[in-house]
């Protein structure tokens, strides 16, 4: 009896430490304390090595001539994720590619940064739900510049009149499914994992932490950049004519000539 209460206690305590983000450092203005928890400085990490990874790889890249493997690479890296996006954007929106490709290797790094001995940031919800919300605006943001005040403002009417509450609460809505299903993935694929360790033998956490800490850190990656790449393209969707709508206008089409020359 004493050997499972003990391990309970133990994954409750490692539980416990995973959730709670430790404050790194902090320093004071006047009277105001501005502190920098775990999350924080381990996104600047991760934030400042792609940087630098970027800058080491695109270094002395040709426009014509021979390339090097490198660039060939990294090219044919690059085509597959446009193609990939393009096949879910539409044309209005394809400005966008290079910002999701960066969210999805933000993401992707922030989850399989635990092998590494950090403590992967999306495990904060202040960070999940960051990301979450910059997405939105986003979105919000392609809506409201696409179809107008006027117009986006109407959208919330369609297709009928009695369902703008819901579609208003669903601006709030997607932000937030975003934010727990990154959040809730993660912490999963955590507790899992910790289970399993406390259970089997050692070689059995080790092969399965290459799907939970790679293969499903970089699958949610995917998603919040698939599940953002449709809200944009709904957003600057444009809504098809109703049959009523389109014989009003071919009946008009017909009988304005017939006005004109009278």
């Amino acid at each position: 009896m004493l050997g499972p209460v003990m391990m309970k206690l133990d994954l409750q305590k490692e539980l416990t430490e995973q959730l709670n983000i430790e404050e790194v450092f902090s320093f004071n203005i006047g009277n105001i304390k501005i502190g920098f928890d775990e999350s924080t400085v381990v996104s600047w990490i991760i934030m400042a090595v792609l940087t630098l990874l970027a800058v080491i790889l695109t270094r002395n890249l040709k426009v014509t001539g021979e390339i090097s493997k490198r660039q060939a690479l990294l090219e044919l890296a690059y085509e597959k994720a446009e193609t990939f996006f393009k096949d879910i954007m539409g044309p209005k929106v394809e400005k966008f590619i290079p910002w999701l490709m960066s969210v999805a290797l933000f993401i992707g790094a922030s989850n399989i940064i635990g092998l590494f001995g950090f403590k992967p940031p999306t495990k904060s919800m202040q960070i999940t739900a960051a990301m979450a919300i910059t997405s939105i605006v986003l979105v919000e943001y392609c809506a409201f510049k696409d179809k107008g005040v006027r117009g986006r403002l109407k959208a919330f009417t369609k297709p009928v009149w009695i369902v703008t509450p819901i579609n208003i609460l669903e601006v709030f809505t997607k932000p937030l499914s975003l934010c727990m299903r990154l959040f809730g993935n993660i912490m999963a694929a955590f507790t899992i994992m910790e289970l399993i360790k406390a259970v089997v033998p050692v070689a059995v956490p080790v092969v399965l932490s290459l799907y939970f800490d790679i293969f499903d850190g970089l699958l949610q990656a995917y998603i919040f950049v698939f599940l953002t790449a449709i809200y944009l393209q709904e957003a600057v969707e444009e809504e098809e004519e109703g049959p009523n709508k389109k014989k009003k206008r071919k009946l008009f089409r017909k009988s304005k000539p017939e006005q004109i020359s009278a």
